[in-house]
């Protein structure tokens, strides 16, 4: 039996900062939960300060840490050392984060006062039941001891205090503590503002959008906020999870504490009167009141409010529904959140409609209504700051001044279009009945050459003239495409046999031998044609797998690999940019072609910058490397001419992409700066312009630090702390920078998507993110950026994160087709932009990854032709794999190597463009220069040693592959329709749909 809780036990639960790994504390919240505990949940990427402070004013008696980036011996001490600090020592700390916390290294935090750190041992042995009842034991205790305590002491400088009376009232409410909270209170005129509405209407998000409004409105004014979550009837827990959406309360002048209403059917806790007493008293000069969610009779919160909010969304049923609303009568203002959904438009309008017949008010025209339609969600989201101003202008009638709104808001929408025109919702229900319509069309002609061919060979052993014309009149009546198979086969056959075939690719002609002889003579195609000889077959065959090179694209987006390079792009992050710099030195030593792959740090990724702070500095430089300044991108790929055209950069980076972009963009442009400056012995400009910004002021001049590596030519150095169009003429830079973007190749990842699915570092909403992305494609259009990737649209995150093969690769797609849809309804020409578009993937061992790459380019080229009319370029998927890190074992870490060769084969053979192979003690550290080694050793003993990997399309004709390939494609499109039903992407992000898939 699980463990029955004796007290009423409030735990913290949070991911620590820069962190955006949130599995494992959503489920051990959940079990929390159903055992009795009342779980404040933060959620993931918190800070120390951020978690210290909700365990004071939430009187926790404990929190719950999980920690898998690293930074955990810094992150774990400093919550202890805040704590402690604020008079919280009761207050016990728990942590977890599988294998990335080493067994010492938990001995060593539980020596220093943290009270345990869970390892995966310790989940073999107890199990996920065991861990939650072990940590709900040594948390079990009481934190009310004292019900003498006195409001007069409170004041807004003591939350803890504060906060111990708040748990004092609920636990001793007969005290005495309730009566003299409520005239302590007696003399507050702190206006409260009650927020109540339906579940899921976006209430604690609309809280967070007044809070962040209000503190710059007011900069000497405080604020408290109470809200209240429903008990779960059967245990006793709860789910205090407001302050997950409440980005802006840990702030000095803003206090918040969350209630359970530990009563079954109502949407208050009996104490909340005593609670807004207590704030009150303490001396705060606004208090929100927050309710859970409530049904169409409930209207509790008219009771203890002095102004009443009633939010809503449009989807309430039908408009009768609204008839039945109670809060309709007695709010003082109503706001239909999420207006950006459907309907939403109706919805206002049949509210007013109501509010009119409720009050009479028939005459009044819609702005003089106290109904506002916002989007919370939506960074500085016009009708938020409409509801903002009339909000705290009834506050200001309601006190006979004080909170006049000074602030400058937009209040005017400005013509903004949604991401997804509303006209074009169900874009993934189209490609999919497209591609269906496609694959049908495939076996109708395939029938059809079976006809016509059957009754050739009729008339010919018959001599007969009509069989004859039957056979003519039916391969007529064939598709031009599949008519063109069948008249090219035998040429394209003989082509295939011969010595060299001859392509073309982005208008350059290219020669490729057709073969490669093994040690024993023997002569291997490079790429094999079949031996069909029934017509049906070649026409099935040339129409859904068909030569590398050519459309579908089953087999491969070119028509043969590159002869002098390898598919080899390694990642690597690690340290400041001159240690990443050397390891990237290291892993390109010797190769024909340089592929970096840029590993950042947590920091980095969430875009903060580098800090001495206890919370952040365990996290420089761990597990990726630490860019914060255009110099560091400098140092980071010194001695790369990114410019060759044989070198190619990718940065997985996403919420501060944009920032990174720009920081590589301009560490090219300057490369090109300081070639020019040398080729043209302006050196003396150069140094004149150094000593001016850094000599004369008498501040020491950037350099790189340590020595450069072997290799390392220092290209990229000259220009540290200054950049070309500080030396330069501007005519000249205008032409060097114009020339290097035109010409520069890279990938920068800025899939915000899959961020806010699966791996959470988001730093910006997805509706602004979007609108950057759209920017920064429609500069590259206009700027000719046509080598660089702008978005490599990662699917590898969602399987790291939990999903299955078949779930990582139609959210992918089904992401990709977002950004095209979107691209779109800004005017850009899909062949203007698709083509910048790339896929990265991760790779298991199930069987289904042996065709991620088959399937993604079938389902791509088949849209991209026949739903978008796009060109041939567009149509090539190309795409990145990484094997997976999720199956690599910190137990026997040496059997790992065969894991990461078993997918990397699955990579190889299915023609992936570019492979990263994971080093086998990734597991338990970063990888060291030998593990490293041997990763890359595994994908380069396949591509040149392995003989069977001589030939480029060893996977066509396998009676299994075939069938995957179908079985998949056809679970992709399924899946398609499941987010079709929701709304597409965006839609299905709002519910949750994905996350939660991925999670299962």
């Amino acid at each position: 039996m699980p463990y029955d809780p004796q007290h009423h036990v409030r735990i913290v639960t949070a991911t620590s900062l820069f962190d955006g790994h949130d599995a494992a504390i959503n489920i051990m919240r959940r079990l929390l939960q159903s055992t009795g505990a009342e779980v404040i949940h933060l959620g993931h990427d918190r800070s120390a300060a951020e978690i210290a402070t909700a365990a004071i004013e939430e009187d926790a008696q404990a929190v719950a840490i999980t920690s898998y980036q690293g930074g955990h011996m810094e992150f774990f001490r400093y919550v202890r050392s805040l704590l402690d600090e604020a008079g919280a020592d009761h207050v016990k700390i728990f942590g977890g984060g599988g294998g990335t916390i080493l067994p010492d290294e938990a001995e060593e935090l539980e020596q220093s006062g943290i009270e345990r750190i869970y390892s995966p041992d310790d989940g073999r042995d107890l199990g996920l039941q065991g861990m939650i009842d072990d940590l709900l034991k040594r948390a079990d205790f009481p934190v009310v001891s004292d019900a003498s305590l006195d409001p007069a002491d409170l004041t807004t400088e003591t939350p803890g205090l504060l906060g111990r009376m708040i748990s004092t009232i609920e636990q001793i409410p007969d005290s005495g503590l309730a009566t003299t909270a409520r005239e302590a209170a007696a003399d507050s005129v702190a206006p409260v503002i009650g927020i109540t509405g339906t579940g899921g209407a976006g209430k604690s998000s609309l809280i967070d959008e007044i809070v962040v409004r209000y503190l710059a409105d007011f900069p000497d004014r405080t604020l408290a906020i109470i809200s209240v979550d429903p008990s779960r009837r059967r245990s006793g827990g709860a789910l205090l999870g407001d302050r997950i959406r409440m980005n802006a309360v840990t702030h000095p002048r803003v206090f918040m504490r969350s209630l359970a209403t530990r009563q079954a059917n109502l949407a208050l806790s009996p104490h909340v009167a005593s609670t807004v007493n207590l704030v009150k008293a303490a001396g705060y000069d606004l208090v929100i009141l927050e309710t859970s969610g409530i049904g169409q009779g409930d209207t509790e919160i008219v009771d203890h409010a002095d102004l009443a909010l009633y939010v809503m969304t449009p989807e309430y049923g039908a408009a009768s529904q609204l008839e039945k609303v109670d809060m309709l009568d007695f709010a003082d203002l109503i706001v239909v959140n999420k207006a950006d959904r459907r309907g939403a438009e109706d919805a206002v309008r049949d509210v007013r409609k109501q509010y009119r017949r409720n009050h009479g008010v028939f005459e009044s025209a819609d702005d003089d209504l106290p109904i506002y339609a916002t989007v919370a969600s939506h960074f500085n989201d016009a009708g938020t700051n409409r509801f903002y101003r009339a909000l705290m202008a009834a506050v200001d009638a309601w006190t006979d001044g004080g909170f006049e709104s000074t602030i400058e808001l937009p209040t005017d929408h400005g013509g903004e279009r949604p991401i997804i025109p509303k006209d074009r919702v169900r874009y993934l229900s189209e490609i999919s009945d497209t591609i269906r319509t496609y694959n049908r069309s495939v076996d109708e002609q395939g029938a059809l050459a079976i006809e016509s061919q059957a009754l050739a060979i009729v008339a010919e052993r018959n001599a007969d003239e009509t069989m004859a014309a039957a056979s003519r009149d039916t391969l007529a009546s064939l598709d031009p495409l599949a008519a063109q198979v069948l008249a090219d086969w035998n040429d394209t056959a003989a082509a295939y046999t011969g010595d060299a075939v001859t392509y073309e690719i982005r208008g350059n002609e290219i020669e490729a031998e057709t073969s490669a002889t093994t040690l024993s003579g023997t002569r291997i195609p490079k790429v094999i044609f079949p031996r069909f000889t029934g017509w049906g077959d070649r026409v099935r065959w040339g129409l859904q797998e068909n030569l590398p090179g050519r459309f579908p694209f089953t087999a491969g987006v070119f028509p043969f690999k590159r002869a002098a390079e390898d598919p080899t792009r390694m990642f690597a992050g690690e340290g400041g940019p001159e240690q990443t710099n050397h390891r990237f030195h290291y892993v390109s030593k010797g190769m024909p072609a340089i592929r970096l792959s840029t590993a950042f740090d947590s920091v980095t990724l969430y875009g903060d910058d580098p800090d001495t702070r206890p919370d952040i500095y365990g996290k420089v430089g761990n597990s990726g490397v630490s860019v914060a300044t255009l110099d560091d991108a400098k140092k980071l790929y010194s001695g790369f001419d990114l410019l060759d055209p044989a070198t190619s950069v990718s940065m997985t980076i996403n919420g501060p992409a944009p920032m990174m972009l720009a920081f590589f963009l301009n560490a090219a442009i300057d490369q090109q700066c300081e070639r020019y400056i040398i080729e043209q012995g302006r050196k003396d400009d150069l140094e004149a312009a150094l000593v001016e910004r850094f000599d004369g002021r008498g501040v020491a001049r950037p350099h790189y630090h340590g020595d450069l590596p072997p290799g390392n030519s220092g290209l990229g150095l000259m220009l540290l702390g200054i950049t070309g169009d500080q030396v330069l003429p501007p005519d000249v830079y205008d032409d060097i920078k114009t020339d290097v973007l035109s010409r520069v190749r890279g990938t920068i990842q800025a899939d915000i998507l899959k961020e806010d699915q699966a791996q959470n570092t988001c730093i910006f909403s997805t509706e602004f993110a979007l609108r950057m992305q759209g920017d920064i494609q429609e500069l590259f259009i206009d700027r000719s950026v046509g080598n660089f990737y702008s978005v490599s649209i990662s699917g590898y995150h969602m399987a790291e994160a939990g999903a299955n093969p078949i779930t990582q690769l139609a959210f992918t797609l089904a992401n990709g087709f977002t950004f095209v849809e979107y691209f779109l309804s800004r005017g850009m020409p899909i062949d203007t932009f698709a083509p910048n578009l790339s896929f990265f993937f991760s790779n298991g061992v199930d069987a289904e990854y042996a065709v991620i790459g088959r399937v993604a380019r079938k389902i791509w080229a088949k849209a991209m032709r026949d739903r978008y009319g796009a060109s041939e370029r567009s149509q090539r998927l190309k795409y990145h794999i990484q094997t997976s890190g999720r199956s690599l074992h910190a137990q026997e870490i040496g059997f790992n190597d065969i894991r990461t060769t078993l997918q990397a084969l699955y990579a190889i053979y299915d023609n992936c463009n570019s492979l990263h192979t994971n080093a086998y003690d990734e597991a338990i550290t970063t990888p060291t220069e030998e593990s490293v080694r041997r990763a890359l050793a595994l994908q380069l003993i396949i591509n040149r040693a392995l003989g069977l990997a001589k030939n480029e399309n060893p996977m066509q004709g396998s009676f299994i592959i075939e069938e995957l390939t179908d079985l998949v494609e056809q679970a992709v499109l399924e899946e398609f329709s499941s987010l079709s039903e929701r709304g597409g992407v965006l839609g299905a992000m709002e519910l949750m749909y994905q996350r939660s898939k991925i999670q299962e």
